[in-house]
């Protein structure tokens, strides 16, 4: 078979993360068969899970966090009552400011400031980096600065229980790009994840769990039917904690009258507007009202494991608004956790969701305006199968609008850091140089702004949702 040079970089680099280093043949293979190549992860679907031995299931996280905290809370009561200050003494510090992020960053300006912060980008990624130190490297390159006295630096604190699980399972991730054939299965974990964002910066429990999430709610399905995926997101401690329905109560259920307090819509609205139907979907506000009240009860269980194991998920009857609900139409009957559900079912399948999906995977593989045709072929894929989306991924590659688009998609700076890794064909070992590097770059891994996850277009998206 003939082999096609320009074919096989788009098979490497728009489905992918770019051929690997040294004597891995990826090009060649790619050249050999662009769209066998590209699809060959498909047919491993096990090839998704990311089973690493010392990853933890969500649960077994949050018991970790809370007897963390509860070492905490127990270190500070220990601690002895220090005595006032007295009038004359010095006013604390003020608190450490983060830096402004940088505006018009250019890769290589990039590349020259993760180089510059080497020595340093362990201890800055887990919040353990001595600034003073750093400080004091770079002054001495002037020739005009006075001599100082060399200062003793502070020992570096150890990572506790939070970073040291936010890095393996970091690592965890970045090995598998690295080291992935094609890496289209792991683009495509990557677009799931972006699109039913949660962010790790929201508390100690988003970032403890941001990679159980992913590996429980989204590899399992990245090859499977699009509902069961919005089912197990939904569901999933880590989405109910990061849109706050733990805190939604039912105006006339058990707990909500007792309690005062009534319904958060941020899971029923961003359910709808930002993982199916989308904007002008054909949903009205009073669908988003009636929606949350259908998914009151929806939380997980926590450290005191009354409803359950602590960190699972579980429907509270007490919490939950009772009676029939409309939604887009139709009267849901009532019931408990099966009347959200059989909602989410029903929203899986509308025909706004199939335009949705479609249009917004054509994106992030093809261009910032994908071909109206690749979309509408994406689009009857997806309702003809029943939102399968493995055939969808499929549909993707086969379609030659995928093929003939110019090649003008920007890598995200994910994207860019994991080709890097593959051409110098060096596995990481360490986190820290890929983290700090997302966050120079200005998207720190499971880190958006807001729940509408980072922007897939060069042009400059929507201010951050939150």
């Amino acid at each position: 078979m003939a082999r096609d040079s320009l074919t096989a970089l788009v098979a490497l680099n728009r489905f992918g993360f770019g051929a690997r280093g040294g004597a891995s043949g990826d090009f060649l293979n790619a050249a050999s068969d662009p769209r066998g190549f590209v699809k060959a992860e498909l047919a491993r679907p096990s090839g998704v899970l990311l089973e690493v031995p010392h990853l933890q299931s969500t649960p077994a996280l949050a018991r970790a966090i809370f007897e963390y905290q509860d070492q905490l809370k127990q270190a500070r009561e220990a601690a002895p009552k220090s005595p006032p200050p007295s009038a004359g003494a010095a006013s604390p510090p003020p608190a450490e400011q983060k830096p402004t992020q940088p505006r018009g960053l250019s890769l290589n300006t990039v590349a020259t400031d993760i180089a510059t912060q080497t020595g340093t980008m362990k201890a800055a990624d887990s919040g353990g980096a001595n600034p003073g130190a750093a400080a004091g490297e770079v002054m001495q390159s002037g020739a005009a600065t006075p001599p100082q006295q060399p200062q003793a630096q502070q020992p570096l604190q150890p990572l506790n229980i939070i970073q040291k699980t936010f890095r393996a399972e970091a690592l965890a991730r970045l090995q598998r790009a690295v080291l992935a054939d094609c890496g289209f299965t792991e683009r495509l974990v990557a677009f799931w994840s972006n699109h039913f964002c949660i962010s790790a910066n929201k508390a100690a429990l988003t970032r403890m769990w941001a990679g159980a999430f992913e590996r429980e709610a989204i590899r399992p399905h990245v090859l499977g039917r699009f509902a069961d995926m919005l089912k197990a997101v939904e569901q999933h401690p880590a989405m109910l904690f990061f849109l706050d329905n733990q805190q939604s109560l039912g105006p006339d259920s058990r707990a909500g009258v007792n309690r005062k307090r009534g319904l958060n819509e941020n899971l029923a609205r961003e359910i709808m507007e930002l993982h199916t139907l989308g904007v002008g979907g054909g949903y009205t506000q009073d669908d988003v009202t009636s929606f949350a009240r259908v998914i009151t009860g929806w939380t997980f269980a926590g450290r005191q494991g009354q409803l359950g194991v602590p960190g699972s998920f579980v429907f509270n009857a007490n919490a939950h608004e009772p009676g029939a609900q409309r939604v887009m139409g139709k009267i849901y009957e009532a019931g408990g956790v099966e009347q959200g559900e059989a909602v989410l079912a029903d929203i899986a399948r509308h025909p706004s969701t199939s335009k949705f999906i479609a249009t917004k995977l054509a994106r992030h593989f093809v261009a910032d305006d994908p071909p109206p045709s690749l979309v509408a072929r994406l689009r009857d894929v997806f309702t003809r199968t029943d939102g399968d989306l493995k055939a969808l991924a499929i549909a993707l590659v086969d379609s030659d609008d995928s093929w003939r688009a110019p090649l003008t998609k920007f890598r995200s700076p994910y994207e860019f850091l994991v080709a890097t890794g593959r051409l110098i064909a060096r596995v990481p070992d360490d986190p820290g140089p890929y983290l700090n590097g997302l966050n120079v770059l200005g998207q720190p891994l499971w880190s958006p702004a807001g729940p509408n996850g980072f922007p897939d277009t060069k042009r400059p998206g929507p201010r951050p949702r939150g």
